[in-house]
């Protein structure tokens, strides 16, 4: 028992590390994707909801404090892709055509929720790259309500696609004794 719980400790520093890194690089690059819940969508295909969103929450805070305060205020959205992840990940949610699917569940209430944190809390601009598209677009004569929750469902989808594809390309390739471990 204790040398399962060492193991869950470990990929959950691991998650927080994936997702500290992940949003570091695409704040840096100014990406129009996120990349900070790499961590959180691992931990939560391996263990559950719970630890999920532990290391979603974890990593939020870690990178709010150090290098990018908005983080914090999307919290919330880790702890919906930790939970939702985590459940449909124990039910094979994510094989085969159920993938697409299930990232549009996955996607409806991260977008929107996060839509409304951009858009309440920061008049849509924030440290995402996506944040420049909703100037731009909103230059244009777009409503800019719309086209931040627009440009937020569209980011996270295709966010939340390459972080599970590459989750599950990860974990096939692990070798049959770490996964023994792992699980």
């Amino acid at each position: 028992m204790k040398k399962n719980s060492t193991i869950r400790l470990t990929f959950i520093g691991i998650g927080i590390a994936l997702n500290i890194i992940g949003a570091f690089i695409a704040l840096i690059l100014r990406l129009p994707i996120l990349l900070d819940s790499i961590g959180t969508i691992l931990v939560a295909f391996l263990y559950g909801p719970l630890y999920g969103i532990v290391t979603g929450v974890l990593g939020s805070l870690i990178s709010g404090f150090t290098y990018d305060i908005y983080s914090i205020y999307f919290s919330p959205v880790q702890i919906i892709i930790g939970g939702i992840v985590g459940y449909l990940a124990k039910k094979d949610g994510f094989k085969g055509k159920k993938l697409f699917c299930n990232l549009l569940i996955l996607t409806i209430p991260t977008g929107i929720v996060g839509a409304i944190i951009a858009y309440y809390l920061f008049d849509g601009v924030t440290s995402s790259g996506s944040s420049y598209l909703v100037q731009i677009l909103t230059f244009l004569g777009f409503s800019k309500k719309f086209i931040i929750f627009l440009i937020q469902f569209i980011t996270d989808y295709m966010d939340k696609f390459l972080a599970i594809k590459l989750i599950i390309l990860v974990l096939k390739k692990l070798p049959s004794n770490i996964k023994e471990k792992v699980s």
